[in-house]
């Protein structure tokens, strides 16, 4: 459903929904003099990034200056602004499967909505659009914008779904080989990695899922009956997203401590070692360092058993060193 690019750069797709669920696609020199019947809505999608996409929205759209400002601003976050005439704007975030591209690094959708027309506009390639296309084109796709709405916004939380479950699949992962392998390891950068993703999403999350919030809350009046419906059922979806991200946060940092408590008990266990070996010749040590002094006076230098009654002697000293640590202990 792809129009021709020649025709108007920057202009994805315009599909008129037949209200039965198909669409199909009119060129661009037909937007202007489109006439829709009482059954049928008009969806255009943009690539914003176009200069002849921006000059259409201001010059042709027909939407208000401050409308087009906001639609076309730099650097926005997922929010709900509420127009005149029961218009709003619709500002959404998916994740980034673009080759390349880290996933939490979330495409922003943008749209406006009105009873009859839907102007949506995104700068990366985005394939909650896609699939939402691939509906209309199989017959079974939104029938009015209120729906191309909900199947925008359900699509987009079909993908954050996905990323969350290999999140969770990853750290289930790491949890059981870190339970079942005493002497195993996990990657430190991966753990870090998979809490900043877990951060990042949330941070989108959330203001998304209060917009499906006052969406549920505050119906207009061309939304059709049961909207409100599923848009409470995306807002509990992504409540457990958010609850599944929380305790990916928690888990990532029971993981490191435990680590960080297995290196710290390995260390006490090695330093402990190092000392009884140090404290059982410490004695020995001192001996051997006396005898071996090349003065004078030396007892057993002349005697021709001195070297093994020396011998003798640090064996009784030695055993009775392994006797008083074993009394305390300590071996």
């Amino acid at each position: 459903m792809l129009l021709d690019q020649t025709t108007q750069a920057g202009l994805l797709h315009a599909l008129v929904l037949d209200g039965q669920g198909g669409a199909r696609p009119i060129a661009y020199a037909d937007v202007a003099t489109l006439q829709l019947n009482e059954t049928e809505s008009l969806w255009l999608h943009w690539d914003r990034g176009q200069p002849a996409a921006r000059d259409w929205l201001r010059r042709h759209s027909g939407l208000s200056a401050f409308a087009c400002d906001v639609l076309l601003e730099e650097n926005t976050r997922p929010r709900l602004l509420a127009l005149p005439n029961d218009e709003l704007l619709l500002f959404l975030r998916g994740v980034n499967l673009n080759p390349d591209a880290e996933p939490e690094d979330m495409v922003s959708l943008r749209v406006f909505a009105d009873a009859r027309r839907v102007i949506s506009l995104r700068l990366r390639p985005l394939r909650s659009t896609e699939t939402v296309m691939q509906q209309l084109e199989a017959g079974v796709g939104p029938k009015t914008s209120s729906e191309v709405l909900l199947a925008l916004a359900d699509a987009l939380t079909n993908r954050v779904d996905d990323l969350v479950e290999v999140v969770t699949e990853k750290l289930d992962a790491e949890e059981d080989r870190v339970e079942t392998d005493e002497r195993y390891s996990p990657p430190q950068d991966e753990m870090l990695a998979l809490r900043r993703q877990a951060a990042s999403l949330r941070r989108f999350l959330l203001p998304q899922r209060e917009i499906y919030g006052q969406l549920t809350r505050n119906r207009l009046p061309w939304f059709v009956d049961d909207d409100t419906d599923y848009w409470n059922e995306l807002s509990n979806r992504l409540i457990r997203y958010l609850e599944e991200l929380d305790l990916v946060r928690e888990r990532v940092n029971l993981i490191l401590e435990a680590e960080e408590r297995r290196m710290r008990e390995r260390m006490n266990r090695t330093m402990y070692l190092l000392g009884i070996i140090t404290g059982f010749f410490l004695p020995m040590s001192f001996l051997t360092g006396l005898l071996g002094i090349n003065v004078g006076g030396i007892p057993g230098s002349e005697h021709p058993y001195g070297f093994y009654v020396a011998c003798g002697v640090i064996a009784v000293v030695a055993a009775f060193q392994w006797c008083i640590f074993r009394r305390l202990k300590w071996v």
